[in-house]
């Protein structure tokens, strides 16, 4: 049912797309961007599916990977992703994202199975280092690859789609990261439960069809490091067909230049700009670390969402479990409406302006994370319902799981929806055609700071008390609402130039007919 709600999300997205034509392009030039940013797409959700299954791993390994462990291994990764991002950005924007996306699904995929070959001998007594240290080595060269990924997609996006459309785009890049979500969680979960040992009388689909491929029955020690191996598999499958269907600009598949009017807009066309002067262009952008701050904090609410819900709740016993069960299907669903929300609400009523989309959702967010505090503070997290208790206690009691899991669900729409409209949409804006994948960069170095500095500290507050966990993110909700609104009214000079010319006609027009 989940798979089938997730397909019918997908196809309204791409119907979507092909209803979303301001610029009136023919019907060749939709189609031929649909088969360029499809197969690009999923390449970039199935990378998502390779970063997020040490989640997944976590899960089933229970206590052979402690919450420190993990948020070590965690943090790790995270900060190689931040760091690596300041060269991987300037290089993709001199080498193309095609090749880009092509270095991060290979390499991931390479990682992912070194990973598999580190679980196996682990589970079976072989391993002859610390499964922490080679995990954070291996995670980290794993991040290293993963952050070919959203830069590469950004850059091809950049000259494929007009700042008009852009919102749209935002829209499609959340869709991708929800189903990257649902694919690492939902999926990877299927695995895990499919290669336990204790199967049920009747094997599911997923156990019958590895059992098939992999011969499980008879093991004696479960196959968990298959968690990291069929990602392995997948991306190497996307990473071909993106060699074959792929291409960088519209120029490159046959058609005539095409005019984004970005920040790229009035620079000299061909011109490539070296490392330096590329990064002096983005760093004496203030509106680009204005972006980055925002992406903190996304990054800090993002991954303290999706990496300890499900902990959280198998550790407290406060998880519902329609929501735990399937946390990568209200990931992914949620995710769609954030990211669609917030690029429907740009495009449509802020005149292509992102900020407010963001600020919007940083507003959902800190209601949520208030809402978490109190769930988790009014009463200790064991306290159950006596019938000593006032009705509206025994009320608050009942209803606080849910509230914490709708709560969680809300900030990883929202989150996704912040992610989207700024990572994804803002910084090809104002870092323009040429400079996309270094803004891009920047931008997502600041999102994976946070999540590092989130993996680090929650790893440890969490083992001294869970009603730590939505204190420390509140703080960054509020801290993303001002910096969305420092920047609420700005667009770049050739957008805005574009937009007064676009107004202009239109006024134009209407004085010609009421002559």
């Amino acid at each position: 049912m989940q798979l089938f709600l997730v397909s019918l999300a997908l196809t309204y997205i791409i119907v979507l797309y092909f209803l979303t034509n301001p610029l009136h392009h023919t019907r060749k030039f939709m189609l031929r961007r649909f088969v360029n940013w499809f197969p690009l797409g999923m390449t970039y959700a199935f990378l998502y599916m390779g970063r997020y299954n040490l989640v997944v791993a976590k899960g089933a390994l229970g206590d052979l990977m402690t919450k420190e462990d993990f948020g070590i291994i965690g943090g790790v990764g995270f900060t190689v992703y931040a760091v690596s991002l300041f060269f991987v950005g300037p290089l993709v924007d001199r080498v193309g994202g095609k090749r880009g996306i092509l270095v991060g699904a290979i390499g991931s995929s390479i990682m992912n199975a070194a990973m598999a070959g580190v679980l196996y001998l682990f589970l079976n007594g072989a391993l002859k280092v610390n499964l922490v240290v080679a995990f954070s080595v291996l995670y980290g060269l794993n991040m290293l690859c993963q952050s070919f990924g959203a830069v590469s997609t950004i850059k091809v996006k950049s000259f494929w789609f007009h700042v008009r459309e852009r919102g749209t785009f935002g829209a499609i890049f959340g869709t991708l990261i929800s189903l990257g979500v649902y694919f690492a969680f939902d999926w990877g979960g299927a695995i895990a439960d499919a290669v336990k040992l204790d199967q049920p009388a009747i094997p599911t689909l997923t156990h019958e069809i590895l059992n098939y491929m992999f011969a499980l029955d008879g093991r004696t020690i479960p196959a968990f490091w298959l968690i990291f191996a069929i990602p392995s598999m997948i991306m190497l499958v996307w990473a071909l067909i993106d060699v074959i269907l792929l291409k960088d600009t519209p120029d490159e598949a046959g058609f005539s230049d095409f005019q984004t009017h970005d920040a790229s807009h009035d620079d000299a066309h061909g011109k490539k700009y070296g490392y330096w002067e590329l990064m002096r262009k983005i760093f004496t952008n203030k509106i680009i670390l204005v972006i980055g701050v925002i992406e903190l904090t996304s990054g800090v609410l993002r991954n303290g969402i999706m990496q300890w819900y499900q902990t959280f709740a198998k550790e407290t016993g406060l998880g519902v479990t329609q929501i735990t069960t399937n946390w990568g299907f209200w990931g992914c669903i949620t995710g769609i409406a954030g990211g669609f929300t917030a690029g429907f609400l740009s495009d449509k009523f802020f005149n292509s302006r992102r900020a407010p989309s963001a600020g919007f959702m940083q507003v959902i967010m800190l209601i949520s994370t208030a809402l978490m505090i109190v769930c988790l503070t009014v009463q200790p997290l064991n306290a159950v319902a006596t019938p000593q208790d006032s009705s509206l206690l025994k009320l608050f009691l009942e209803y606080r799981m849910l509230v914490m899991g709708v709560s969680a669900v809300t900030i990883m729409m929202a989150v996704i929806g912040v992610h989207s409209i700024m990572s994804g949409t803002a910084t090809a804006d104002f870092g323009g055609r040429k400079a996309a994948a270094t803004a891009t960069g920047i931008a997502d170095s600041f999102a994976y700071a946070g999540s590092a500095i989130q993996s680090f500290v929650i790893g440890y507050l969490a083992t001294e008390s869970w009603s730590y966990w939505p204190m420390f993110l509140l703080p960054f909700t509020v801290l993303g609402l001002v910096f969305a609104i420092k920047m609420w009214d700005v667009l770049p000079a050739a957008t805005r130039k574009y937009l007064e010319e676009v107004e202009k006609k239109k006024l134009r027009g209407k004085h010609t007919k009421q002559a």
